[in-house]
């Protein structure tokens, strides 16, 4: 007699079985189903008595730890079509709106109640102070070494004086586009940094006439009209970018006013510039920083006048480059609290403004 395996009686054969539903693919129990239908099926057969190990072992595999470890496709479909649903009527607990986040990099400390941080200007506003952030001991002493080689280099000689004049002209129409809002604004920096290029050509050309400055702003006011009048965009934009790009020319070309100087002038002025703005960044209240910027600048001025044949006549050439530098320093002082602000418009205005008070006090004393 073979050993066959036998079916056994089903007392239930004569009722119709009923139909499964179909169950989605990877659904969490279907492991757990067909594992136990397998062993079920394995205990009829009356065989091997190890086979319901084998499919226990098999309904082990699909367990949930397995499946979180799985990178099988259809494991992750079930896991999103078993996400958890909240119930009908279920609303999320309402968030407060975030403020705008500040688009600058200078932040006040962090909170510990986890509220937004604000910036600088924002702080000031609301404690009622002045938004206005000055730039700083770091482009103070920026603008002091620019000042320094501008005044060394006159010294040498009128291109030795090119080499610095050109780079604060640069600066100075970068600068002064960044401090509007508008960046890049390649095409106005482009053409202002031209502006300030051309002036100085027409000086040497010139032997340091003034008058071709003079010249110069008036071809670059209407080459800006020409090019802005092309232009595409809406009338105000037109406008604004009419204005800041007459603006960044004339500040790059009048800065060439180093160059018609006197070379004395230059390096009394240069040096009272710098000795101004490391002052004016002193940890000091507004008005008396600025009377003892004032005084440092005439101080200053005095001193290097005795080294360049203008003596005492310096001070007051050294108080009235400082007090456009000032003026300059002023401009750059601003609510929006951008470091490359600071760090163009902020090194670059003090001397660009300071540059006709050295030609015309540098004219007058020497």
């Amino acid at each position: 007699m073979t050993n066959q395996p036998y079916d056994g009686y089903d007392p239930y054969g004569q009722q119709p079985q009923q139909p499964q539903q179909p169950q989605p693919q990877g659904w969490p129990g279907q492991g757990y189903q067909q594992g136990y239908q397998q062993g079920h099926q394995g205990q009829q057969g009356y065989g091997d008595p190890y086979a319901a190990q084998q499919y226990t072992q098999q309904w082990q595999g699909q367990t949930w730890e397995t499946q979180t470890q799985s990178p099988v496709s259809a494991q992750v479909t079930a896991a999103e079509e078993t996400a958890y649903l909240p119930p009908q009527g279920y609303r999320a607990p309402a968030q407060a709106p975030a403020p705008a986040p500040a688009s600058a990099a200078e932040y006040g400390p962090a909170t510990v109640a986890g509220n937004a941080r604000l910036t600088d200007a924002q702080r000031a506003r609301a404690e009622g102070r002045s938004p206005i952030i000055e730039p700083g001991m770091q482009p103070a002493a920026l603008t002091a070494l620019l000042g320094l080689l501008l005044a060394g280099a006159a010294a040498v000689g009128t291109y030795a004086l090119l080499v610095p004049l050109v780079v604060l002209q640069a600066v100075t129409a970068a600068g002064w586009f960044r401090l509007n809002g508008m960046w890049p604004a390649r095409q106005g920096i482009a053409l202002g940094f031209a502006g300030a290029l051309a002036a100085d050509a027409a000086l040497l050309a010139s032997d340091r006439s003034p008058s071709a400055i003079l010249g110069t702003l008036g071809v670059w006011v209407l080459l800006a009209l020409v090019l802005q009048l092309r232009s595409h965009a809406d009338p105000d934009e037109r406008m604004y970018g009419l204005m800041a790009t007459v603006a960044a020319s004339a500040l790059a070309i009048v800065a060439g006013g180093y160059l018609a100087a006197e070379a004395d002038a230059v390096t009394v002025g240069a040096i009272a510039v710098a000795v101004a703005v490391l002052a004016r960044a002193l940890p000091l209240p507004t008005p008396a920083s600025v009377v003892v910027a004032l005084l440092a600048a005439a101080g200053g001025g005095v001193a290097a006048g005795s080294m360049t044949g203008l003596g005492t006549s310096g001070a007051l050439l050294g108080a009235g480059a400082a007090a456009c530098a000032l003026i300059g320093h002023r401009v750059a002082s601003y609510d929006y609290p951008s470091r490359f602000v600071h760090f163009t418009a902020g090194v670059a205005l003090p001397l660009s403004a300071a540059a006709p008070a050295v030609y015309v006090l540098g004219r007058a004393l020497v």
